[in-house]
């Protein structure tokens, strides 16, 4: 494995935390935030401000844009304040200094109006009657985004922005729609029996958009772990990356859950 230079932005959030964990040991990472990682060489700036961070991009192989307001019910004074300008700063940064991908944290947000679909609507409820696991149909990356608020739209803006500078610059631009990760680790609701990304899935699928080639110019995968209800498809990322996630939702089963 090559050893490259990684900036993650937002690095003090969870995302960011449990990436440089990881990624630390085989790479050079470094971070940009408003709070100072414990994990990882910090520039501390606020991400909405291009002209604070450009000093964290120069010299920087790939950037793993996390910076923004990480609620997904963020109203949408702090989506335009904050969010879009933090994404559209990262992709900025990256082309003046000569970044060669960028790897946006998208959500899942950015299509969550299927849910209110069936048999999306049932399976995020825990109602699995009448339905086979490995029947399902899937949602693809090829289907029209259809967030379910600011927060979903501002990533589906972030993969639109991720297209541009590819198309115009030659940026590599890679976004993750990233299911649910949360500190347990594990489901803590019905919901996340389909939905949920474990830390070791989350690693692993990020360690493998770093490592692709880079005459992969644009691409949007979905970020799941191989559960048994998951409705994500992720046919994508396993041709194009080789993701292949290990870790199932299902092996919680039987446990408490925290919340409804």
């Amino acid at each position: 494995m090559v050893k490259k230079r990684i900036l993650i932005t937002g690095v003090s959030g969870l995302v960011g935390t449990v990436l440089a964990a990881s990624l630390k040991k085989d790479h050079e990472v470094s971070g940009v935030d408003l709070i100072e990682s414990k994990l990882v060489p910090t520039l501390k700036a606020d991400c909405s401000d291009i002209e604070e961070i450009l000093p964290a991009f120069s010299g920087i192989d790939t950037v793993i844009d996390l910076a923004s307001n990480p609620s997904q019910f963020s109203e949408w004074d702090v989506i335009h304040d904050v969010n879009l300008r933090c994404t559209a700063n990262a992709l900025e940064a990256a082309k003046i200094c000569g970044v060669k991908r960028v790897i946006f944290a998208s959500s899942n947000h950015a299509t969550g109006m299927y849910e209110t679909d069936d048999p999306y609507k049932k399976i995020v409820n825990g109602d699995y009657t009448g339905l086979e696991s490995d029947s399902i149909p899937l949602v693809t990356t090829e289907m029209p985004v259809r967030p379910d608020g600011p927060y979903g739209i501002a990533k589906a803006f972030g993969e639109a922005a991720g297209r541009f500078y590819s198309d115009q610059y030659g940026l590599s631009s890679l976004s993750v729609r990233i299911g649910t990760l949360n500190i347990e680790g594990k489901p803590t609701n019905q919901r996340q029996f389909a939905t949920l990304l474990s830390h070791h899935d989350l690693v692993n699928l990020f360690s493998k958009c770093i490592e692709a080639p880079y005459e992969l110019k644009f691409g949007i995968y979905y970020g799941v772990s191989n559960n048994k209800w998951r409705f994500w498809d992720i046919s994508n990322s396993e041709a194009q990356l080789g993701y292949k996630p290990s870790d199932d939702a299902e092996s919680w089963r039987g446990e408490s859950l925290t919340s409804i």
